[in-house]
């Protein structure tokens, strides 16, 4: 929680916390500081009235209520102030050695029949071990200064009973271990809280950058079915024309014709993906007028560019494949369009393509299969993008995608998609 989060709570609650962060700071930067400021402290407040006054005098109380202590010279007394405030410059440090050497001159001190101010500093010594030291120290710390405080109950004189002077000795004690470790568990959880805190903004980043990298995948798969398939009609219908335009001028024109088709089609396609790519900076009208994602419906048109680019392809359906969902469809199109695309490179102008589609239970097959030569378009054994792309696609459904050559001659590229609500897309 910032200062900031703490601003509508209050100026003062705001102010404190500001404050507290700064002295944390400074705690940082000069951590013998705070320390020392302690023991300064302790000195003013505890040590310097006993320098003045000679240690607890009670002379002026009547002489029932007195408590009688053993004077000590100031050489004495200063000597144990030293060995009482001292140590707690390691408090933090080296909790258990301070607390060990101030429990050491209490009870030398006691043992004398001294009272000093500055016996606060067990106090201060047991709420520093449980805030810093290791838990399992602290029965032993505990024996020890109920033992001390045993000690002074004894010490006391009648004027108060030794179960109420220890009753009251081990209270305190008990309320500064009991301080110490709130203290402690309080730092823990805020402690705990500021890791997840981190570990959250940590996995937020790394689920934006996961997000950002499948994002750029899909794009590019995109981009692959729609540039390599268009081009690939538009450069055979262009050696066609080429082709055409001595010996028949309408068959070049319409070649002409073709290639301006196609290639409109490829720049709305275009548009379409970078289209949603782009964050709308206005209202719905201001964003580029998108067309829908091909389906199955559009597979027909697709062919008629095949076999306007010079090969003979036969397609047919079987089942309800109209009715499949949208993203299933656009996965058989892209699979068609992929498969279309490499018998336009690979294939001879005498080619023979037969597509068919078949819907039945619960799965979808797509099979294309062309009776042009063999032609591998890379290195033995490796694969390129259009057939890596297939089977990305058809993975998001459960499916699997198989390609090669057949044993009566040519390529053939099979589709087997799971249509059952498991294997769909989540």
């Amino acid at each position: 929680m910032t200062t900031d989060d703490l601003s509508g709570m209050g100026p003062l609650v705001a102010r404190v916390s500001r404050g507290g962060q700064r002295l944390r700071q400074a705690d940082r930067n000069h951590p013998w500081a705070l320390d020392t400021a302690v023991v300064v402290l302790v000195f003013l407040i505890f040590c310097l009235p006993d320098l003045l006054h000679g240690g607890l005098d009670d002379g002026d109380r009547p002489r029932r209520f007195r408590l009688a202590f053993t004077q000590l010279p100031v050489a004495g007394l200063l000597a144990f102030q030293a060995g009482l405030v001292l140590p707690l410059l390691w408090r933090r440090r080296k909790p258990l050695v301070a607390f060990a050497a101030i429990t050491a001159v209490f009870v030398l001190q006691w043992s004398l029949g001294a009272a000093m101010r500055a016996d606060v500093a067990l106090f201060i010594a047991l709420y520093s071990l449980a805030l810093h030291g290791r838990l399992r120290q602290l029965p032993w710390a505990c024996a020890a200064m109920a033992g001390a405080m045993t000690l002074v109950a004894v010490r006391v004189p009648s004027a108060v009973s030794f179960w109420d002077a220890l009753f009251f000795l081990l209270g305190t004690a008990t309320a500064a271990l009991a301080l110490g470790l709130v203290v402690r568990i309080r730092r823990a959880q805020l402690a705990g809280l500021r890791d997840r805190a981190a570990r959250l903004e940590i996995e937020r980043d790394q689920r934006s950058r996961l997000a950002t990298a499948t994002e750029r995948t899909r794009v590019a798969r995109e981009m692959h079915d729609i540039v390599g398939h268009n081009l690939s009609v538009i450069i055979t219908l262009a050696d066609a024309g080429a082709y055409a335009t001595d010996l028949a001028p309408e068959r070049g024109k319409e070649a002409l014709q073709l290639i301006g088709d196609t290639g409109r089609q490829a720049l709305g396609e275009l548009r379409r993906v970078l289209g949603v790519l782009r964050e709308a900076t206005g209202g719905p009208t201001d964003g580029p007028e998108l067309s829908p994602q091909p389906g199955i419906a559009d597979i027909g048109a697709l062919c008629a560019k095949v076999r306007a680019a010079g090969r003979e392809v036969v397609y047919r359906t079987s089942g309800d494949v109209d009715a499949l969902d949208s993203g299933v469809q656009l996965t058989v199109y892209r699979i068609v369009q992929e498969a279309l695309t490499n018998t336009l490179k690979h294939a001879g102008t005498e080619t023979l393509v037969r597509l068919a589609i078949v819907e039945k239970d619960a799965r979808l097959t797509v099979r294309v299969h062309d009776s042009g030569p063999v032609a591998p378009s890379g290195p033995p054994n490796e694969e390129g993008h259009g057939l890596v792309g297939m089977r990305e696609r058809a993975a998001l459904y459960g499916g699997t995608v198989s390609a090669g050559p057949t044993g009566g001659g040519g390529w053939s590229v099979e589709a087997v998609l799971d249509l059952t609500p498991e294997g769909g897309a989540r």
